[in-house]
């Protein structure tokens, strides 16, 4: 048995659009729904919702077979949390908070085996269907891929710094905490925020990597992939529960006004 290919690392590598879909449900049923949807990725948080390892392990399973590549965020760059995360099958991850090179230099060791990094070994976990596959040591670094989330004024003017770090394979632009940062908490569309992420997301592209992000709208997230964004999630099933709820329960309550 051979490693698969890291469909999403070759996509974003060759500039290839990516649409995602954020997943926050905390649920290997609620990933398994989404999967068929054919989304290009799908982000299975751990930062900002109660997600733990083996949870995310059912959620993995649930993208099994679907063309959707999972990607993990981790709740930090915690390389324990990364380590149990690559042996459940994990091989494409989003760390949160990088500031510096630095930073996005320890999330890769994170994921490298010595002497390229820091990572356990184990021999038979699920990353390597328990032993199973015969090249997984000889091809899962060219087949990990590491996405690094600047999220402040300081790591945006760090950006091509940063994305030069060898094994960074893209860079990821969080709206909503640069807002934040800006003093634009909770509106992550202002247009301010956009003029500050815009020139740091050309330099990381003159730097010769990807760039991607999350915006909660269809018509901007297109935008954004033909503007030269790579990888975009365009909303997220918490707020298309929540939103479709609110929809259904108003178009009822209209009707018996």
């Amino acid at each position: 048995m051979l490693l698969p290919e890291n469909t999403f690392k070759k996509a974003i590598a060759n500039g290839t659009p990516q649409v995602g879909l954020w997943i926050s449900l905390c649920n290997n049923f609620s990933a398994e729904i989404v999967a068929p949807s054919g989304y290009d990725w799908a982000l299975l948080d751990m930062e900002h919702s109660p997600n733990e390892v083996g949870i995310v392990l059912g959620q993995l399973q649930a993208f099994n077979g679907s063309s959707t590549t999972p990607i993990v965020r981790p709740m930090w760059n915690d390389p324990v949390v990364v380590k149990r995360l690559m042996d459940a099958g994990a091989n494409t991850l989003l760390f949160p908070m990088i500031q510096s090179p630095e930073e996005a230099r320890a999330a890769v060791a994170a994921t490298r085996y010595p002497p390229h990094g820091i990572r356990g070994v184990s021999g038979a976990q699920r990353g390597n269907r328990f032993g199973r596959v015969t090249d997984y040591f000889d091809r899962i670094l060219d087949e990990t891929c590491v996405i690094v989330q600047l999220e402040t004024r300081a790591a945006l003017a760090q950006a091509a710094e940063i994305a030069a770090v060898d094994g960074v394979d893209g860079i990821f632009f969080g709206p909503a905490d640069i807002g934040a940062d800006l003093g634009k908490l909770g509106t992550p569309m202002d247009p301010a925020i956009w003029e500050a992420i815009m020139p740091a997301a050309e330099a990381v592209r003159q730097a010769g990597k990807p760039v991607g992000t999350l915006v909660f709208d269809a018509d901007r997230s297109a935008e954004l992939l033909r503007e030269g964004f790579t990888f975009v999630a365009c909303g997220g099933d918490v707020s298309l529960l929540a939103k479709g709820a609110d929809a259904l329960l108003a178009s009822v309550r209209r009707g018996i006004a």
